[in-house]
């Protein structure tokens, strides 16, 4: 099996193996990947509940006095250099958090227990820890999702390689995060380990509710081979009515149809509750499932599934009380009618009792309802834009900006000073690296691309005005430098 470099020209490996990544998944899609190994006993099981562990650290200019020289490190690296400074005396902590499940899983399984946990790392994570040689972190993780006693219990997700959010990304960047984070994940794990990863975790649970935007959200996902995405269920509407989930443990069917009428969809698993630390640090999902019992799908009797995700290492209660609460109920749910399963684990269960994808009950992104009401099928982006100008006219509330974790923030609204950088330098990106043609294996790419990724970087924008929107200035200000002088 052909062995990816995970670093080229000092930078990560963002690029250039396409038709291989390519061919890897559209193998691995041909099978299950969590079926064949589970001992999970669906028939018997009530209910049954999942957690996913969300993992981020940006990427800054940092590290001396002038933004402009800065060398771009990680952020873990900056609050080691200076722990005096705010929370930063947890970078160990957070350090130890990254390779964490590597120990628990092994330990529970060695105790003839069965284990689940999904993990979502970005890649500006994987590379500012690489680039720091906190190299226990990755030999850890590659036991649980290597080795094949252990791999079954671990499920990874996909990612935006650096934690963009969907609905301020253009559509042809955000899809070069989705393909960065596969090039990066398979060179640290191998193309063996990438075939197996078949969900998919957005940043900030963003999820796009202009119709343009959403399509591609989704048609960017299901032309990157992954099967389902995981959803925070107030950020999504039933189509006949706009009204809340009826029955948000069971998987649905996210349809997004665009101004031109084409439609795209892909397996949605909900995520419930908010983005509340404590509800997967003190294994919430459990312990609601337990009060569950089976659901009718498809004419068939199954076990309901509860899903949490929440960061991974932020926060006392996911640094202090998560390893003995996580230990607690994977032992006392091992062999229970509520087992602990990972979302692709669940899925293959259920289409093995012969349930399809179709049979999921549909559903939308929020407002879309108010904007099918009034536009015709296929009526074109221009009708669109003025449907949508005349409800925001109508309605305060109504918007287009796209939902995520929490509906208090915006990630457009006071963040021009951030994104008509990054606007700018995304157009610039096009104009000379994409529509050209440039070669993904060409060294200016992969350093342009790097710089692009960093730039579009959540985080920029969601601590607000100061230092963290300087440094997305700064990123932009040198992408757009390589983009004007390189090519």
């Amino acid at each position: 099996m052909t062995q990816l470099l995970e670093t080229i020209d000092q930078r990560p490996n963002l690029c250039g193996s396409q038709p291989l990544i390519d061919s890897t998944l559209r193998l691995g899609a041909r099978q299950p990947v969590f079926l064949p190994e589970s001992r999970v006993d669906f028939g018997r099981a009530k209910s049954a509940f999942a957690i996913a562990l969300h993992m981020h650290q940006p990427l800054i200019p940092a590290g001396r006095g002038d933004l402009s020289t800065a060398e771009i490190i990680s952020n873990l690296k900056h609050m080691m250099d200076h722990p005096g400074i705010g929370d930063n005396h947890n970078a160990s902590v957070f350090h130890w958090c990254y390779k964490r499940i590597g120990e628990f899983i092994p330990q529970l399984i060695d105790e003839g227990k069965q284990p689940r946990v999904m993990l979502e790392y970005t890649g500006t994570l994987f590379h500012g820890m690489r680039q720091m040689g906190l190299n226990d972190v990755f030999d850890s993780l590659k036991r649980v999702t290597c080795e094949p006693r252990y791999r079954g219990a671990v499920e990874w997700l996909g990612a935006p390689w650096g934690h963009a959010v969907a609905p301020s990304t253009p559509a042809q960047d955000y899809r070069l995060h989705v393909t960065a984070w596969q090039h990066h994940f398979a060179a640290i794990f191998g193309l063996d380990a990438l075939a197996r990863v078949r969900g998919f975790s957005p940043s900030e649970m963003a999820l796009p509710n202009h119709p343009d935007t959403a399509y591609e959200f989704v048609k960017t996902l299901k032309d990157c081979g992954f099967q389902w995405v995981i959803v925070q269920e107030h950020t999504v509407e039933r189509p006949e009515n706009g009204g809340g989930l009826e029955r948000r443990h069971l998987p649905h069917r996210l349809v997004c149809r665009n101004s031109r009428g084409e439609e795209a969809s892909i397996i949605a698993i909900i995520k419930t509750q908010g983005s509340d630390t404590k509800l997967v640090a003190q294994m919430q999902p459990y312990y609601e499932a337990k009060s569950l019992a089976r659901w009718e799908l498809a004419g068939r009797q199954v076990p309901p599934l509860v899903t949490q995700i929440a960061d991974g290492e932020n926060g006392g209660v996911m640094m202090n009380e998560f390893p003995p609460k996580f230990m607690e109920a994977m032992r006392e749910s091992t062999g229970s009618d509520t087992p602990a399963m990972n979302a692709t684990e669940y899925l293959e269960h259920l289409f093995a009792l012969g349930i399809r994808e179709n049979d999921f009950p549909v559903v939308q992104p929020i407002c879309q309802k108010k904007i099918w009401d009034r536009f015709a099928p296929g009526a074109g982006p221009e009708k669109m834009a003025q449907v949508i100008e005349q409800l925001k006219k109508e309605d305060h509330r109504f918007h287009v900006d796209g939902g995520s974790w929490t509906n208090d923030i915006s990630w457009v609204r006071g963040y021009d000073n951030v994104l008509g950088p990054m606007e700018r330098v995304s157009s610039l990106f096009y104009e000379k690296v994409l529509k050209p043609g440039v070669p993904a294996t060409d060294p200016r790419y992969r350093n342009a691309l790097y710089h692009l990724l960093c730039s579009q970087t959540s985080c920029y924008r969601y601590w607000g005005q100061g230092a963290w929107t300087d440094y997305g200035r700064e990123i932009c200000r040198r992408l757009e430098a390589i983009l004007t002088h390189d090519f």
